[in-house]
């Protein structure tokens, strides 16, 4: 299911579209492929099936970097792992990210209030955010269900 080069949500580029070289595009292609968080090791034995050869790991590792800076991918720090972005959120703005520890399902959301609180925290320190990731683990509604059952 490839999105295409822009997604709906904004971008930290001047509004021309991202150069996606055939490298950007197998990787970000596998992410969205993929809708869970994969670590660039992964990534490479994954983009080494189709093009009968193993890419080095500075070339994937370039390519996600290009890939998080234009907001189409996410990196999950408690995983060493990327994610493609699954919604349509300013490039600014605050994501959360609910981790399964059950499971490893990962939700991404956002919110009015989620981005009214971290500004004012970040306001009150005299703090200048770069990036705004928050991961939450604990369990997705499907495994409490199942515990529950």
């Amino acid at each position: 299911m490839t999105r295409g080069v822009c997604h709906d949500h904004d971008h930290p580029h001047t509004g021309e579209e991202p150069r996606l070289t055939p490298g950007r595009r197998a990787v970000l292609e596998i992410l969205e492929r993929m809708r869970r968080p994969v670590g660039a090791y992964e990534l490479i034995e994954l983009l080494a099936v189709p093009a009968g050869r193993r890419p080095a790991p500075t070339q994937v590792y370039r390519a996600l970097d290009f890939l998080v800076e234009q907001g189409l991918v996410h990196r999950l720090a408690s995983r060493n792992a990327f994610l493609a972005c699954g919604r349509a959120h300013g490039a600014s703005e605050p994501v959360a990210f609910l981790i399964c520890d059950a499971c490893g399902r990962v939700d991404e959301a956002t919110s009015p209030a989620l981005a009214a609180d971290v500004a004012g925290v970040a306001a009150s320190r005299g703090f200048s955010p770069r990036a705004q990731i928050i991961e939450i683990a604990g369990r997705c509604a499907a495994c409490v269900t199942k515990d529950a059952a």
